[in-house]
């Protein structure tokens, strides 16, 4: 087994995967329709073209190379996810966590938002797209009322969440990590001129954001015992979520 065909098998690739790779990546007209959780793009071939002019390397050679990179990072975002997610709702019930209940369950939602991803990079499956960003959608508008309800409960009865250390220092490595592999994206995106790559790399770098911000109410109730702090840092995922099912339902209207 040569090495090309090696590395196609750890990455779950085969041969024909590779042609379908490139017949879906590499288009000769361009259209950009971006939200949170989901990107359609098609891409003149003439920019990838030029990317590779200076290299020894096919350019069919250098494009699978970095889509190959692309899904790997999307793989270690999908299972950093099913991990933070366990470890999250764990450290939310321990605690009585508005804000970490919060995060554990949009961190549920982004498991399946990094699924179409994959699909539209390795160009499969589109045709359930529509249901899936319908079904997107509406986990994010029943995100948003969970949160603001358990928000509303816990300030109105004055129930005081308990400090979460376990939280707290999941979260500043997801903070880390997360921004850590948005600059993967990021660069993987601009070397293949690829933007569905890039533009998921603005969605990494939100769930970082959105960490942070759970991470202050977490930090704000541990060291000073300003227990309001967590019920309000989760206001924040219900902005968030209600935006969010609002571009999935437009774009899946939009198909």
């Amino acid at each position: 087994m040569g090495l090309q065909s090696m590395t196609l098998r750890v990455f779950g690739l085969s041969a024909r995967d590779d042609a379908r790779l490139l017949r879906h990546n590499v288009s000769t007209c361009c259209q950009i329709v971006y939200c949170h959780t989901c990107i359609k793009v098609n891409r003149p071939n003439w920019l990838l073209a030029d990317s590779v002019a200076k290299s020894s390397i096919s350019p069919g050679q250098h494009n699978l190379t970095l889509l190959r990179r692309g899904l790997l990072l999307e793989y270690t975002t999908l299972a950093w996810n099913v991990v933070g997610t366990v470890i999250v709702v764990v450290a939310a019930i321990e605690a009585r966590s508005v804000a970490l209940a919060g995060f554990g369950l949009d961190s549920l939602i982004e498991i399946f938002a990094s699924t179409i991803v994959v699909w539209q990079i390795r160009g499969v499956d589109l045709n359930r797209e529509r249901p899936a960003l319908r079904l997107i959608g509406g986990a994010f508008f029943l995100l948003a009322v969970y949160v603001s309800v358990q928000a509303a409960y816990t300030l109105v009865s004055g129930i005081h969440p308990a400090p979460s250390w376990p939280g707290i220092l999941w979260l500043i490595v997801t903070v880390i990590a997360m921004l850590l592999l948005a600059w993967g994206k990021l660069l993987t995106g601009r070397q293949l001129g690829n933007p569905v790559i890039s533009a998921e790399a603005r969605v990494t770098l939100i769930d970082g954001y959105l960490a942070a911000t759970v991470l202050v109410g977490l930090i704000l109730n541990a060291l000073f015992g300003w227990w309001w702090a967590d019920p309000l840092a989760s206001l924040v995922l219900v902005y968030y979520g209600i935006k969010e099912g609002i571009e999935a339902r437009r774009h899946a209207a939009e198909l």
